[in-house]
């Protein structure tokens, strides 16, 4: 019997564009003898919408914005019509997958909603989303694991609006430069800067708090860009390493997700201890935020050797210019596997969480 799953893909975020990247990869990767495909959209102005059952592969993102043709859902009725394909409960849907980036999809927002309604998905649950999200929780969990990290310093919005300066003295005291100016909940390069002076950070604040009421500053370490995908509930493993050498002075969004001006080295060359010392930190990484399911985590490599985590990324892409599935091509494990591997990961999740005793 074919697995029903639910594609949930666009969102109200920043990263909407990626997200309908993501969904048209991974329906041209989905065997769909296997899978009955249900796409479920989300506009960019917050509304959701279901289609008709999809009869094979995408060919363009516009196919998956669905309008006219589909019919309006409220996520706020909590009900079992948003995800059932009829109106008896024996028909819902087994399982979603939740291909949205950034806020109000991978910070544990719908993973809640997910969870409200009982309903397996695959990915990180709410509280891995929410951590890996907010980049300085995420710092703090990795501290509190003895993870080694670079020095940063943080701040929230009415910080910085009730006194300028000291935001700027304190970081430059702190990091001086160069320094990474970022907000604290988007991926995907978006809102990221580089500052080498004063002018620029100033700048680069007021960027960044475009896009959040929270920032982190990052000190600027010179090494190689490596990351590593995680795969797995209670004993995950890892991909091969792979390498980011951007052409750019930095790897900005444009770069990954519109020209690829970026070169993607696969495996990257690094010796075995290193890779086995760089794997051991992913999984503690995982371990530390209580991932499930997936995350590719980023590291960075000086030329002394020395390994620093940059964060974990708990709802990586899978687009044509995307690391996390390249990765696990590497290491043997192809699209429609890797695909499979992450429903199978989300069903034996929900059934473990089914054996919880919430009554007395």
């Amino acid at each position: 019997m074919k697995i029903k799953l639910g594609l949930l893909y666009g969102g109200k975020s920043a990263e909407h564009k990626v997200s309908l990247q993501t969904a048209l990869a991974v329906t041209k990767a989905l065997d769909h003898d296997k899978y009955d495909v249900h796409p479920i959209y989300i506009t960019e102005t917050g509304e959701w919408i279901r289609g008709e059952q999809l009869t094979g592969p995408v060919e363009h993102v516009s196919q998956l914005q669905i309008q006219e043709s589909g019919q309006a859902v409220s996520p706020v009725a909590l009900s079992q019509a948003m995800f059932a394909v009829s109106d008896t409960e024996s028909e819902s849907l087994d399982v979603i997958f939740p291909l949205l980036h950034g806020p109000n999809g991978e910070d544990g927002t719908v993973q809640g909603l997910l969870e409200l309604l009982n309903l397996p998905y695959v990915g990180n649950g709410v509280l891995s989303s929410a951590a890996g999200m907010d980049k300085v929780v995420m710092k703090h969990l990795f501290a509190q694991a003895g993870l080694p990290q670079v020095k940063y310093v943080s701040f929230i919005r009415s910080e910085w609006e009730n006194n300028m300066e000291k935001a700027y003295t304190t970081t430059e005291d702190a990091l001086g430069y160069p320094c990474f100016v970022k907000p604290a909940n988007l991926g995907s390069s978006v809102g990221i800067s580089k500052c080498s002076n004063r002018t620029e950070l100033e700048e680069a604040f007021k960027e960044a708090f475009m896009f959040d009421r929270k920032i982190i500053i990052e000190e600027a370490v010179v090494g190689r860009e490596v990351e590593v995908g995680v795969l797995g509930n209670d004993n995950p493993s890892c991909s091969v390493i792979g390498e980011i050498v951007p052409k750019k002075d930095f790897y900005d969004y444009k770069a990954k997700y519109e020209d690829g001006d970026t070169a993607l080295i696969i495996p990257a060359e690094i010796d075995e201890r290193t890779s086995e010392t760089m794997k051991e930190m992913a999984i503690q990484a995982f371990k530390a935020i209580d991932g499930s399911g997936l995350v590719r985590a980023d590291f960075f490599l000086t030329k002394e050797g020395q390994l620093y985590i940059n964060e974990v990324n708990t709802m990586p892409g899978f687009t044509p210019f995307s690391m996390f599935p390249l990765l696990w091509k590497h290491a043997g494990v192809s699209y429609s596997q890797l695909i499979e591997k992450l429903v199978e990961l989300a069903i034996e999740r929900h059934a473990e969480k089914q054996k919880i005793k919430y009554t007395m």
